[in-house]
């Protein structure tokens, strides 16, 4: 799983967009949301509109994504500046991106929820691998 930071930046490139794909709100055309219409998960690659500065798809509504990073909430107040690898430990995980049932503003790309080990239907995971 990608950590915390590196989601983030893969949803939000350099250009600091509120948005997986800019600064317009979100329409149903561009995720999954619950006021999108659509009351469940949908297939991915559902939304080639609402795609990444790095190309990344799905990173907005549909489900939450589990995080490496354990959340600790004043974490970010100790962190380093650059590319934060999180608590070493603790009791719930980072999820980014919102799901099918949150508002718009639960889809930007700064919105940010911990969650203790479980599944729902409004959870997922993203793999990652780091670069050469």
């Amino acid at each position: 799983m990608p950590t915390e930071a590196e989601w983030e930046k893969a949803a939000r490139g350099t250009d600091g967009r509120l948005f997986l794909w800019g600064d317009t709100s979100p329409s149903s055309q561009l995720a999954n949301f619950r006021d999108s219409g659509y009351r469940d998960t949908a297939s991915i690659g559902a939304y080639l509109d609402a795609v990444s500065p790095y190309g990344a798809l799905d990173m907005a509504g549909n489900v939450w994504e589990w995080t490496f990073d354990w959340f600790q909430s004043a974490y970010y107040n100790v962190s380093p500046y650059e590319n934060p690898l999180g608590p070493a430990s603790g009791s719930s995980r980072i999820m980014r991106g919102g799901s099918w049932h949150n508002t718009a503003d639960g889809v930007r790309t700064v919105a940010r929820a911990s969650i203790k080990h479980d599944t729902f239907n409004t959870l997922g995971f993203r793999c990652a691998q780091d670069g050469p």
